[in-house]
């Protein structure tokens, strides 16, 4: 599931890159603090290992990718982190505290690492990525004392959430109720499709007034290379990562009813594309796996979303200002932003200063 943590990443102002001070005091909330020095180990681990940089650029939306300068990263990069440990950490003791609980048993921890795995996982296909390894050889290539934090705060958020009233908890019996519920929303969908240049809208139109079939049409009008096989573009799963706009395309359309053109950029050019479905055949659940539990974990962020941001407005955060400022969004609510830093090229009318140009003191 994924973290409650890592639905809400603050949308992060500056881009710059920057070099980390080794004098930094750090990152803490509620008194928890991750010292400069894991905040850099933890960072130059994800910068430094291609698989645990792939999964977590996935997990967060940041590119975590190094920066232009020798043992530097990017400015977002850094805030977003940041702002993934204050989270975190305000949610860790949030539960803690309100709960009287912890999370130290073996079986508690092996169901938040997996829970984690597969948040990483999800994220990595969500988001089209292949990653060269596994997300539990992502994980195990974390500080000791990075794995140890994340898996607390992913135990964390998994015990708030159900404590929830408006949230589903995460388990097998209650994700195939959910898909039950909805099992139209995974239908495996085939669909055609017709690339229609603008100025053949009209004889488009006149055509499939007339009868003319999909296939015809698409035979006819299409400069798609599905024309060739009347427009027949292929079908798609729940998890395919096309999926989510396919389904939107087609949703409450008959069978072999098209779609209102939608413009798009084909070849350099604008046209105006038709999409209809020409089969729907039900995906098991066994293959729809994952696409339900990505949809019940959007309906728990909806839900997660206010008492996240009220945790956050309540908690005493302290972050050093290399890594980012903590602030108010007048959208997302409380957050760490990356630095505001200067420019650091496009200097307007530079000059050189040769004398003063004030009066003296009186």
């Amino acid at each position: 599931m994924r973290r409650i943590t890592f639905f809400f990443i603050i949308a992060l102002v500056g881009a710059g890159i920057f070099g980390i001070s080794n004098f930094s005091s750090g990152v803490s909330a509620n008194g928890t603090k991750v010292s400069s020095n894991d905040f850099r180990a933890e960072l130059a681990a994800i910068t430094n290992n291609p698989n645990l940089q792939c999964y977590m650029s996935a997990l967060a939306t940041q590119n975590f990718g190094a920066g232009a300068g020798s043992a530097t990263v990017p400015g977002a990069a850094a805030g977003t982190w940041a702002n993934l440990l204050v989270e975190g950490i305000a949610i860790d003791q949030y539960v803690t505290s309100h709960f009287n609980v912890n999370f130290s048993s073996p079986q508690q921890k092996q169901l938040a690492t997996s829970s984690l795995e597969g948040e990483m996982t999800q994220a990595a296909a969500r988001n089209s990525l292949s990653c060269p390894g596994t997300s539990a050889e992502a994980l195990a290539a974390m500080p000791a004392e990075m794995r140890s934090t994340l898996v607390e705060d992913q135990a964390a958020s998994l015990y708030l959430l159900e404590k929830l009233d408006t949230t589903i908890p995460m388990t097998v019996a209650n994700i195939k109720a959910y898909y039950a519920q909805h099992i139209a929303d995974y239908d495996t969908i085939c669909v055609s499709v017709a690339v229609v240049s603008p100025d053949l809208i009209p004889s488009f139109n006149a055509a499939q007034a007339s009868g003319m079939s999909i296939a015809e049409l698409a035979k006819k009008f299409s400069v798609d290379k599905s024309s060739a096989s009347g427009g027949a573009y292929g079908c798609f799963a729940p998890t395919s990562s096309n999926y989510s706009s396919v389904r939107t395309s087609t949703v409450n359309l008959a069978l072999n009813t098209l779609s209102a053109p939608q413009g798009i950029t084909y070849g350099g050019q604008t046209f105006a594309l038709y999409v209809a479905a020409t089969k729907r055949t039900v995906t098991p659940f066994d293959q729809a796996a994952s696409a339900v539990v990505a949809d019940v974990q959007n309906v728990n962020a909806t839900s997660a979303s206010t008492i996240k941001e009220n945790i956050l407005y309540a908690a005493a955060v302290s972050v050093d200002p290399a890594f980012g400022r903590w602030g108010l969004s007048q959208t997302s609510g409380p957050g760490v932003f990356a630095p505001a830093l200067p420019e650091t090229s496009s200097v307007v009318s530079p000059s050189t200063l040769s004398a003063a140009n004030t009066l003296k003191y009186q």
